[in-house]
């Protein structure tokens, strides 16, 4: 059984041992709210409930929330951010909802329970349309997005490559 859950300070080694998956396969950190960049752990930590709020977020930056997926065990498979609205960036390219799953545990169907579950999450913040977005070269990110009832809306230029916009309608 999994379940998105807020990091807490008794998950600080794993997700250390997180972290250090992501960085050592050389990869971006998807969804960039995961990574602590130069933070601490604990100034990390600190920092994720004022990103929830219009006051505590960055500058061009709106409110989300950053779940993590956690096993029975409690490792961190995966983490989500939820944006609690879209600016002009986030409805071109990047969607309500961004997701990434550790190197070593995907395609184990992580990435579709995670998006369920943040989708319940959605609706609770008062989402009644998700925009999911992914790079049309990530296939395994759109059978994820299709798998949750998501609809094609049409594919953007970005920087060099495509995005595709996917619709869930979360008020069924």
């Amino acid at each position: 059984m999994v379940q998105l859950v807020k990091l807490t300070p008794a998950m600080e080694s794993e997700f250390v041992s997180y972290i250090k998956e992501w960085r050592d396969s050389g990869e971006e950190m998807v969804p960039m709210a995961a990574d602590p960049k130069e933070l601490s752990f604990s100034r990390y930590l600190e920092n994720l409930p004022a990103y929830e709020t219009e006051e505590g977020c960055p500058e061009n930056f709106v409110p989300g929330t950053t779940l993590f997926l956690v096993n029975e065990a409690g490792r961190i498979l995966g983490a989500i951010n939820i944006r609690h609205r879209l600016n002009d960036f986030l409805l071109s390219v990047g969607g309500h909802i961004g997701y990434g799953v550790r190197p070593s545990e995907r395609r184990k169907g992580y990435a579709a329970q995670m998006l369920a579950l943040a989708l319940e999450n959605a609706r609770e913040l008062g989402i009644d349309l998700a925009l999911i977005t992914c790079d049309k070269e990530n296939t395994g990110s759109a059978h994820t997005i299709l798998k949750n009832n998501g609809i094609l809306e049409n594919e953007v230029p970005d920087e060099g490559r495509i995005t595709q916009r996917y619709w869930i309608d979360l008020k069924k």
